[in-house]
């Protein structure tokens, strides 16, 4: 069963008590020089808790890496982790030259492993505004203070704004309507995680490297349900974090990132033998066309004495 926490839990000091090994924050970021710098500055104010914070910019045009660096991160650019950037490019990243260009976000969470220095590595969306230290402590605290946890994944309330009026929990869409009732259906452990897709994530680095990274918006899915069959239930953590408040996207800009958790978890089905080419066995229980009633069972219709 996974288990569940509250950032309060894990106090700074508690945290500290419990640290044994080194941890690093990596920050995919994309066009948010306006959040990046606040977010890495309130990270190393948390007194050497995190011993590395890491940005892996999408070659933004901005100034994310600028600013990113200049708060105290170590940048590391996707042409970097692409392989394409010459002697400038990262001794381990020249492995990733046959793959060509960083496939979104997913493909960038991976290839910045080949940076990370540390034991324990949190990835946190670099986009989240009026940023709060507890995401660190919430993300990292399970690890490092609960026994057995191996994975934990970050919840929270989304507020959204809807003509001028806030909707406390209106955020995390694509969430709510597609992951959330989809990995209820086909992996139950997972249906009850409050925000499936969030990009707050932290688990042992070996464990990571020992893990495929679906690319895109696909990670995050793909990811719960191979920790779930590597590690089992038990071994997960949700913990809240409070509120994340970030730029919403329009509702037709979502449909890319639906139907990405769609086609991973329905390519997953296929492999476990769950999902046949002819469809899936969904338990919907259909009617016949109503012509095909028989007889007498059909009422008249337009028909006078």
């Amino acid at each position: 069963m996974i288990r569940s926490f509250d950032h309060a839990e894990f106090p700074r000091e508690r945290m500290l008590e419990g640290k044994r090994q080194t941890l690093t924050v990596v920050l995919p970021a994309r066009e948010v020089a306006d959040t990046v710098g606040e977010i890495v500055e309130r990270i190393l104010g948390l007194d050497g808790l995190v011993d590395q914070v890491l940005v892996v910019d999408a070659d933004s045009a901005d100034g994310t890496a600028a600013v990113a660096r200049a708060a105290g991160a170590e940048v590391v650019s996707q042409a970097e982790l692409g392989g394409v950037a010459g002697e400038a490019a990262l001794p381990a990243a020249r492995a990733f030259e046959a793959l060509g260009p960083v496939d979104g976000k997913g493909d960038a969470m991976w290839r910045a492993l080949a940076a990370v220095r540390g034991d324990l590595v949190a990835y946190i969306d670099a986009d989240t505004r009026d940023f709060r230290p507890e995401f660190v402590n919430g993300l990292f605290g399970p690890l490092l203070c609960e026994p057995g946890v191996r994975f934990v994944k970050g919840s929270y309330r989304r507020p959204f704004t809807v003509d001028g009026r806030e909707v406390p929990d209106g955020g995390g869409r694509v969430s709510q309507l597609t992951a959330r009732p989809l990995l209820g259906a086909f992996y139950p452990p997972l249906g009850d995680l409050g925000q499936p897709l969030a990009g707050e994530i932290a688990a042992p680095r070996e464990l990571l490297e020992q893990l495929p990274f679906a690319t895109r918006y696909a990670v995050e899915t793909a990811m719960l349900i191979d920790v779930l069959e590597r590690e089992g239930a038990g071994a997960i953590a949700e913990c809240d974090l409070g509120e994340r408040r970030n730029q919403h996207q329009p509702l037709p800009a979502l449909r890319p990132m639906a139907e990405q958790v769609l086609a991973v978890i329905c390519e997953r089905l296929r492999r476990e033998g769950r999902l046949r080419d002819g469809g899936p066995e969904d338990g919907t229980v259909y009617r016949p066309p109503f012509a095909e009633l028989a007889g007498a069972a059909a009422p008249a219709r337009g028909v006078t004495a």
